[in-house]
């Protein structure tokens, strides 16, 4: 290996992998691919503690020889004597000028390492005054090891057990009201600190909305209706190795929050909580070729890593203005590489990912059948034991619900159960036979090959659209404070304001509000599949009606604890016996399909579209406390017939929504029921054989 000094540093040509920052021996090894760039120049800045704004100025910049530097597409140095921690680093690249053959290279910009396992960015969340901050890449060699403990295990929670909170890592303790220091609130630490809230509400699974390094000022650069927002959700992905730094305690330091995030799992796991993080490789930050925002892989080698058309333009099926080549050889590879980076050093139990029919899309756009890439996330030996859900559309059109390829192993948002279930409870015509099918498993969509009921994430709450709450309180979206002229956001929201829109004093309306909401999570919690809430959901949290709220970092998206504590003994209860009565009857969660056995519909009014009442009883085959439920969808009280329970047997009510607190669920049951019940309108009971 030849030597070679540089600017005051030994330098070799170093090693084609693994791609990324590496040990090799004295040195520190960089490998870059770039399939056409023409030049490569390894820009990099030593610690310098006085120095809090880095920029260009004063980066050392060692120039590679292809003849040297490069093997095949891959570019790479190594170089000795750097300090092993704290050296921010990046690349200036060029190659070919010609935006019509797609390439996009810029070498006036320093680029961020796709392959970077941490990132330094801004100092802090949110602060405009460092909105054109740079990115660039870090590493830490001398830190020992995290010490994941000696009684350390994963939970490994079947999937048909699961009961999944979507949360924001930022929003679940940023505001006021959750009593931490200003430094811990909003960061995993704090996340930490509120674990007995999640134990208490009794769910075991948090899918956490990105926490890979995002742009959270991505519309402040430039003059736009919407630049007063920050983007709080995290759907502009700058890299996909490394925690988001902002999100560590204190200052935005990349090798702080990646120990945090490695407490926060450890202590979630020792909780008995898994973590699915909420993964976006459908498009990055870097926009559109109108308003382009350069920070890594469109500089790096745009006809690689982006979709073009047969002009060389930029495709998009995200919304986001570009859309990742999921499907070639060398993003498919990094895609693969983030995941399992993920799986053993973060110790995470799964991911769901966004917009996940772009990862079924070809180079040029096209549907695939059998994507790559879906099938070696399944197929791969690291990502086994994951827990791995689709968003199974994207914006071209491409809604793949009950159709994901799975090989078997890929679960999938249900969106029709969240429609459905929805037009149900809120009293639509002609929906009963499809509520039926909905919380039966869905069947029709994945009873096929060896798919499972649990293959169906049950929702009918998401961060992108209406709370809970606001889906009872308002018929239309109310996203003014977006500044789009109420024209982003989805129309089609299935939801009803129970006579009046928006907040109001009205006790009628509001209880029927309660009534609703209490309906929707009983359906939720006894449906066969799995489930997922919304984080607030279990206090009744409003964003006001607005159903596009990702860029507002107040208390329109952060929990409010206040509301919490107020919540506490009625409407927070209910959510929560709710859950843990689910736990504790396995006949809301079957390994299979539900059997004729295994189900009595008390229905004979399938073909009437003015049916709103549906009744059934799920029966235990192991305990033999058989589980009746009842839906009344109606605006009139409907007096059912309850059928006679087993020998030796009687039922006791459990829940009711129609009555308050705390006789609306009463987990060990009511005695007294008669052999007919008078079900109040839009209201919901169950009862339990014993």
């Amino acid at each position: 290996m030849t030597e070679t000094r540089k600017e005051s540093f030994i330098v070799s040509s170093g090693e084609v992998s693994p791609l990324g920052v590496s040990q090799h021996g004295k040195g520190i090894n960089f490998a870059l691919f770039s399939q056409n760039a023409t030049s490569v120049t390894l820009c990099f800045s030593l610690p310098q503690s006085d120095k809090d704004d880095l920029n260009d100025d004063g980066m050392i910049n060692l120039v590679l020889d292809p003849s040297v530097n490069k093997t095949g597409d891959t570019w790479h140095i190594c170089v000795e004597d750097l300090p092993p921690r704290n050296v921010l680093y990046g690349y200036r690249i060029d190659g070919p000028g010609e935006w019509q053959q797609g390439h996009r290279f810029d070498p006036s910009i320093v680029l961020l390492d796709p392959y970077a396992k941490l990132v330094k960015g801004r100092s802090s969340f949110g602060d405009s005054s460092q909105k054109f901050a740079q990115f660039y890449g870090t590493y830490d060699f001398e830190s020992s090891p995290f010490n994941w403990g000696d009684d350390y295990k994963f939970p490994n929670i079947p999937e048909k057990d699961l009961v999944i909170y979507e949360m924001n890592v930022r929003a679940f303790t940023a505001d006021e009201s959750s009593g931490m220091d200003p430094d811990i609130g909003g960061s995993y630490l704090g996340l930490i600190e509120k674990i007995p809230h999640l134990q208490d509400l009794g769910i075991n699974a948090v899918e956490l909305l990105p926490v890979f390094e995002f742009d959270e000022l991505e519309l402040q650069r430039r003059p736009n209706p919407r630049e007063h927002m920050v983007n709080t959700w995290g759907y502009s992905t700058v890299n996909f190795f490394s925690p988001m730094s902002r999100y560590a305690s204190g200052e935005g330091d990349p090798i702080k929050a990646s120990k945090e995030f490695k407490e926060m799992v450890k202590a979630l796991h020792s909780a008995g909580i898994e973590v699915i993080l909420d993964v976006v490789y459908n498009h990055t930050n870097e926009a559109d070729d109108k308003y382009p925002y350069t920070t890594s892989f469109r500089g790096i080698d745009n006809k690689v890593y982006y979709m073009l058309d047969p002009e060389n333009q930029l495709l998009n099926f995200s919304g986001c203005g570009n859309t990742l080549n999921c499907n070639h050889p060398v993003v498919m590879e990094l895609i693969l590489e983030s995941l399992r980076h993920w799986v053993t050093e973060y110790h995470v139990d799964g991911f769901r990912f966004d917009l996940a029919s772009v990862l079924c899309r070809a180079t040029d756009g096209s549907p695939l059948s059998a994507p790559p890439l879906i099938r070696a996330i399944a197929k791969d030996s690291v990502l086994s034991r994951c827990k791995i859900i689709a968003e199974p559309w994207d914006c071209g059109g491409l809604y793949l619900v009950g159709k994901f390829p799975n090989w078997d192993r890929w679960a999938e948002w249900n969106g029709m159960y969240r429609d459905d279930v929805r037009r149900f409870i809120k009293g639509d015509s002609g929906m009963k036979g499809s509520f039926a099918t909905r919380i039966s498993g869905s069947s029709d969509l994945y009873q096929v090959n060896q798919r499972k009921p649990y293959h169906g994430v049950n929702f009918i709450i998401a961060h992108d659209g209406f709370t809970l709450r606001d889906l009872v309180s308002y018929n239309l979206k109310h996203n003014e404070a977006n500044g789009e002229g109420g024209n982003d956001g989805c129309n089609d929201n299935h939801s009803w304001n129970c006579g009046f829109e928006g907040e109001t004093g009205d006790a009628h309306i509001k209880s029927l509000r309660t009534r609703q909401m209490k309906n929707f999570h009983l359906a939720l919690m006894i449906s066969q599949g799995t489930p997922m809430m919304l984080m607030g959901d279990e206090y009744g949290h409003t964003r006001y009606g607005n159903n596009n709220s990702y860029g507002h970092d107040t208390a329109l998206n952060n929990f409010q604890w206040k509301e919490l504590d107020a919540k506490k003994q009625n409407h927070f209860r209910f959510f929560s016996e709710v859950i843990k009565f689910r736990h504790s009857h396995h006949v809301f969660k079957h390994e299979n399909f539900l059997s004729k056995g295994e189900i009595t519909w008390h229905e004979d009014n399938w073909n009437n579209p003015e049916s709103k009442f549906l009744a059934f009883t799920l029966h235990d085959g192991v305990g033999s406390r058989d589980i009746y439920v009842a839906f009344n969808a109606h605006d009139y009280f409907v007096n059912a017939l309850i059928p006679q329970p087993r020998q030796g047997k009687q039922w006791f009510r459990v829940a009711d929504t129609n009555l308050e607190s705390p006789d609306d669920f009463v987990k060990e049951g009511v005695t007294g029921v008669a052999d007919t019940y008078n079900v109040a309108p839009f209201s919901s009971i169950l009862l339990q054989s014993k």
